[in-house]
This record gives structure tokens, sequence and C-alpha cells, in this order.
């Protein structure tokens, strides 16, 4: 287990002088040394810098992979979520909000966001003109798929304003979409943990 965890030549030394990261690894060995068919990690990222974090989550993630371990993690950091689960449960105060697969929850949305080098106003006021529907923030849009096609019309309207297209994708739903949903409908602070 050390080795899987990256700790194999620190086994002898105290475990009081580990970093907060290494810590968490043995923590983590320690679930896992028993050859256990479930696992539950409880922000299991906490406290750790970047690199840590993704160490972390590429542990978990082959855990779950490699050994066929199936893993419960609670963590407020969703993009942790996303990078790491195939499956989602949101629960608030104890009462199960939604649940599914994640593909569900970030499935790809009836829009495009666009970045340009310049403020997006006069481009998504030209767009709107050929019959999209945008909206703008700064220089950034997001336009509409309802429609039809926008990709043309954008080409044609970025190159003769003479703009830098910076950025164009398909958009995605986000799961702080689930918790902003939630909070619009229920005026209390949401306290929910996604697991």
């Amino acid at each position: 287990m050390l080795r899987l965890v990256g700790l194999f030549e620190e086994r002898y030394r105290e475990m009081e002088g580990y970093s907060t990261g290494m810590k968490q690894r043995v923590k983590l060995a320690q679930a896992l040394v028993h050859g256990p068919r479930l696992v539950f990690l409880d922000e299991p990222t906490n406290g750790l810098d970047p690199a840590g974090r993704d160490e972390m989550l590429d542990l978990v993630g082959r855990v779950g992979s490699e050994f066929g371990i199936a893993i419960v993690m609670s963590s407020h950091l969703l993009s942790e979520i996303e990078r790491v689960c195939n499956h989602l449960v949101v629960i608030d105060a104890g009462r199960l909000v939604q649940h599914g697969s994640m593909a569900s929850f970030v499935s790809l949305t009836q829009a495009v966001e666009v970045e340009v080098d310049a403020d997006a106003g006069p481009l998504a006021a030209r767009l709107e003109k050929g019959g999209l529907k945008v909206t703008h923030q700064g220089r950034q849009l997001v336009i509409g798929l309802e429609g039809g096609s926008p990709y043309e019309l954008l080409r044609d309207a970025v190159a003769d304003m003479g703009m830098g297209l910076l950025r164009m994708e398909r958009g995605r739903h986000r799961l702080e979409d689930i918790f902003e949903a939630e909070a619009e409908a229920k005026p209390e602070v949401l306290s929910g943990r996604l697991v």
C-alpha cells in the first residue's frame, strides 16, 4: 500500500515529520490495506496544495479504476467531483436532491461560449441582428443554438470587425448549476454535500 500511495521510501520516517499531503496518503493506505470493496473518503484533498491535490485525485482515480474498489467521496470542490467521480449524489440537510451519472449532470447545452479579444458588445449586437439569441459580458458571449448553426455568421462577423477569436466551445452544464437552482428554489443557505 505504501508503494501505491508513493510513500515506500518514507516508511521508516516518523509520521510527525510528514507533510499534510503525506499524512493524507497514509490515511488512504490505511483504508486500503485490508482490501475493502468500498472506501468512504471525506474531503481527501483538504489542506493540500494544488500539486498535492492533483496527486491525491490521481491516486483516488487509480484506486477505483485499477483495483475495482468502489469509492464514495464527499467534497465541496466541484471540480474534484467532476474529475474523479462517475456518479453523483447531491444531499441537502439529509435530503436527496438529485442523483445520476456524471455525464447527465455535465452534458452539453444548447449554446456556444465565445471569447474575443475586445469588448463583445458590438459583436453581440451584430449577431442579434442576424437572428441569433446572444448574451454578453465584457469579452465573452453566449450564443443560443435554438435557431440553427451560428458558426458561419460568427466567423464572418468576427473577421469583418477585425476581432480576434480567443475561444469558442460548446457550452456545458456545470455542477454549480445544481446548487444555484436549489438555492433559488430554497431561500435558506444550501448546506448540502456532494458525494
